[in-house]
């Protein structure tokens, strides 16, 4: 009898969905597990005599699958969940938002807006989120602590806020953050220069020197709107990417988020430049700002991965229904072929890690990957017969199907329990926040 290697743990399940190398479904397969990284993928029967398991996972009807990677989100805004959402987008900001964060924007807002974010996301079935809001420490702290993997945006503005009073203090804090996190395994950084439209070229040239320096990627919402274009014609005689491109920004470890409105000028520099892109479909859609042309991208092989946006915008924090909208919208490109199953459950895993520089990390179930995945119950009316695991996920389950999540090979999901947070305390804390933001309306 062969000699079997112990390790951590072992899940079976009836559906294996590996991403890479293969982005397609394998019967019977399971996983193999050890200090917090993928061994082995293969039949259960193989991996049986290669290993024995300190734990095993048996899941006879569920899909196993790398987690979500929700790679653009602002976590504290689950606060302002149920706020009017009025498009466009620049009206939601003048009338909800801004005199919002005027009246409660705070670093407890921002941890505790945080932690409800993360344990809906950890519900959901995410396991990496990229962040982007003011006291940015504050949401590393609360994410290292529940030791969900982020990517957290060091935001730079000229105009003060309650975090910085001006670009050079926004780049000092976000040095030293960066100093503080550089060797943290679940906190990374990266640059977040506020939107193109209001901040100089000096700013963002300081920022481009500064990432240079310490090797950092820079993440920018673009082309969110036509009217952010016009904007940006009149005031520099340039669409927002070419100003970008002349200021030596757009290049590999350059994110442009959104990305709704884009001509063929745009499309090629997108191309030639080797930016990444994440689009987010319904928060896009919900205010009016339209959507990204995906398969257009990727038909010229931009990387792309996908992000929720704020759930003030859209609801919910849930990837796998951007997953479905991503594949419902792309057919409406003009002659565009369609998106099947597999890419977009691949576009919201191993493109959005890809996407925010962690795609040797995360992102798909392969040997020498971290162990972040996710079960999927399949044992529904609504996923039967799951002839296409692919298809059930994509276009019939839903996020309360998702019972199992690991991250680092730790569990933070098991059998639909959530094991990093009391969910009757983030319950009773969302409800005071609610008080406060919602006078009269919620007791």
């Amino acid at each position: 009898m062969p000699i079997q290697h112990s390790i951590d743990l072992l899940i079976e399940a009836q559906w294996v969905l590996p991403i890479a190398p293969v982005n397609g479904a394998l019967a019977g397969h399971g996983v193999a597990v050890t200090d917090g990284r993928i061994v082995a993928v293969g039949p259960i029967e193989e991996l049986e005599q290669q290993f024995a398991p300190r734990e095993r996972v048996s899941r006879p009807h569920h899909a196993v699958m790398p987690g979500f990677v929700n790679a653009h989100t602002h976590a504290a805004m689950t606060l302002m969940r149920g706020l009017p959402v009025r498009a466009p987008v620049m009206r939601w900001l003048r009338e909800t938002v801004w005199p919002t964060e005027q009246r409660f924007l705070s670093r407890d807002y921002v941890r505790e807006g945080t932690q409800l974010a993360i344990a809906e996301m950890l519900r959901a079935g995410i396991t990496c989120c990229a962040d982007m809001y003011l006291f940015p420490d504050e949401a590393a702290r609360a994410m290292a602590a529940a030791r969900m993997r982020v990517v957290i945006g060091l935001p730079v503005a000229d105009e003060p806020s309650e975090w910085a009073e001006n670009a050079t203090a926004y780049i000092d804090k976000a040095l030293r953050m960066w100093d503080e996190y550089k060797t943290n395994p679940w906190v990374s950084l990266q640059f977040a220069p506020h939107v193109p439209y209001s901040i100089s070229d000096e700013t963002l040239a300081r920022v481009r020197r500064m990432a240079d320096e310490i090797d950092a990627r820079i993440a920018m919402p673009m082309h969110e709107t036509e009217v952010e274009i016009q904007d940006s014609l009149a005031s520099h005689g340039k669409r927002p990417l070419h100003r970008l491109d002349d200021l030596g920004l757009l290049r590999p470890g350059f994110t442009a988020i959104h990305m709704n409105r884009l001509d063929e000028e745009d499309l090629e520099r997108v191309a030639r430049t080797g930016i990444s892109v994440i689009v987010c479909p319904q928060s896009d859609l919900r205010l009016g700002s339209g959507t990204a042309p995906v398969v257009e991208m990727l038909s010229r092989d931009v990387m792309i991965g996908i992000g929720t946006s704020s759930a003030a915008s859209v609801g919910a924090l849930d990837m796998l229904a951007e997953a479905r909208m991503i594949a419902l919208t792309a057919g409406f490109e003009l002659g565009a072929r369609s998106l099947v199953a597999e890419e977009a459950l691949r576009l919201a895993t191993l493109g959005s890690a890809t996407s925010l520089g962690l795609g040797a990390t995360i992102g798909s179930l392969e040997p020498g990957k971290s162990a972040d995945l996710i079960c999927i119950d399949l044992e529904t009316l609504a996923c039967q017969p799951a002839a296409s695991p692919a298809d059930a996920i994509v276009f019939a389950a839903t996020r309360q199907q998702i019972t199992d999540v690991w991250i680092a090979g730790r569990a933070a999901v098991s059998d639909s329990r959530l094991l990093t947070f009391d969910e009757q305390e983030l319950l009773h804390t969302a409800r005071q926040w609610a008080g406060r933001i919602y006078p009269g309306v919620i007791e």
